[in-house]
């Protein structure tokens, strides 16, 4: 069997104190992902780890790692998505387009950041982090800067702010989650702490209050950071792109046009409708790669393209490379929507979804 080498598309690197095998090709990191839970399990840095907390979602495996994603899914699944959540970010988004007309400048990734964190905070703790002038997302934007940087936890670097950060909002939400379980009574779950406190209160759990709070402080994280990176890049993107900014701004207006009320919130049928928002959506994330690496680690020897990956191998697969793979995407660097009409085109088959660094 081949042995990986120091060039090519497979090598082998260190990153903040970890020997990593690099993947920048596509049909070596799909077969990788392909295999999770049975060859591959996720596996993230030490600094990751840290941060996240040693009883996250990310170390849970098998029956547990499923029953905490169901959990999550009560309230950010499909339905969900569908009667409350589609409204609610629709809500946010335009009270916070109207603030910008008042600024004579938008730092547009803190901004975007700040709102989808704001939806967030309201669906899982019940957290108005604009009446605190957004203090709790200060926090979080604090361990941001800290994920990829060496664990090193003495002040003055930036993981050290990461970690404070992290101390912080883990001693806020320990409390809120206390204070909800002392005067929780019987009544339908209305955020994630609701449904929390349930699952530690049904017998037989398997879920511990440490498992609860770490997994909070993961979906507080996770669901606003990448979010408000794709954002970010589609704005930049339609800003280059006049045709495609038309092309989409008539889709929306004609959507206005076939109500009855022009200013009515958004249906799930109009959502649905919206294709070539989809193109567009789908273009932004495949050129801004917001999930840069995944990282998995080898849980017995593996043979994969004719290398082997020992047992306890630590892999960072970098999605770019298949997302800007020249021999399925003409053009790769260019921002083209409309290549997303075409059926060999369909993300399922060619990209690595942004949850992928997540989950």
């Amino acid at each position: 069997m081949a042995i990986l080498c120091r060039y090519g598309p497979i090598f082998r690197t260190s990153l903040v104190g970890d020997d990593l095998i690099v993947s920048l090709d596509p049909e070596f990191s799909a077969r990788v992902l392909q295999q999770e839970e049975r060859a591959f399990r996720i596996w993230y840095p030490s600094s990751f780890m840290r941060v996240f907390g040693a009883d996250n979602v990310i170390t849970a495996l098998g029956p547990l790692h499923r029953h905490i994603l169901a959990l999550m899914l009560r309230l950010f699944g499909p339905e969900s998505l569908r009667l409350v959540l589609l409204r609610d970010v629709q809500r946010s988004a335009r009270a916070e387009l109207r603030s910008w007309l008042a600024r004579p400048d938008v730092e547009v990734r803190a901004a975007t950041s700040r709102m989808i964190f704001g939806v967030t905070a309201r669906k899982l703790i019940s957290h108005d982090d604009a009446a605190s002038q957004g203090s709790l997302w200060k926090r979080f934007d604090a361990c941001t800067r800290g994920l990829l940087s060496f664990p090193l936890c003495v002040p003055g670097p930036a993981f050290y702010k990461c970690m404070q950060g992290r101390k912080r909002v883990m001693k806020m939400l320990k409390q809120q989650l206390g204070e909800r379980r002392n005067a929780a009574s019987e009544r339908e779950a209305v955020d994630f702490f609701d449904v929390v406190i349930d699952e530690l209160d049904r017998p037989g759990s398997e879920t511990s209050e440490n498992i609860a709070l770490d997994l909070l402080f993961l979906m507080l994280f996770a669901s606003h950071e990448t979010t408000s990176i794709g954002l970010t890049a589609i704005l930049k993107f339609l800003t280059d792109n006049p045709k495609a900014l038309q092309e989409l701004a008539e889709e929306h207006e004609s959507i206005q046009k076939r109500r009855a009320d022009p200013d009515s919130e958004i249906t799930w049928a109009e959502y649905k409708s919206m294709k070539f928002t989809s193109h567009v959506i789908h273009e932004a994330l495949r050129l801004a790669n917001i999930a840069l690496v995944v990282f998995r680690k080898a849980k017995q020897d593996v043979q994969i393209k004719g290398y082997t990956i020992p047992q306890g191998s630590k892999i960072m697969i970098c999605p770019s490379a298949a997302h800007t793979n020249p021999k399925v995407y003409k053009d790769p660097s260019v921002f083209n929507p409309w290549r997303w009409k075409m059926e060999s085109h369909q993300w399922r088959y060619h990209g690595v979804p942004s949850g992928a660094a997540i989950s």
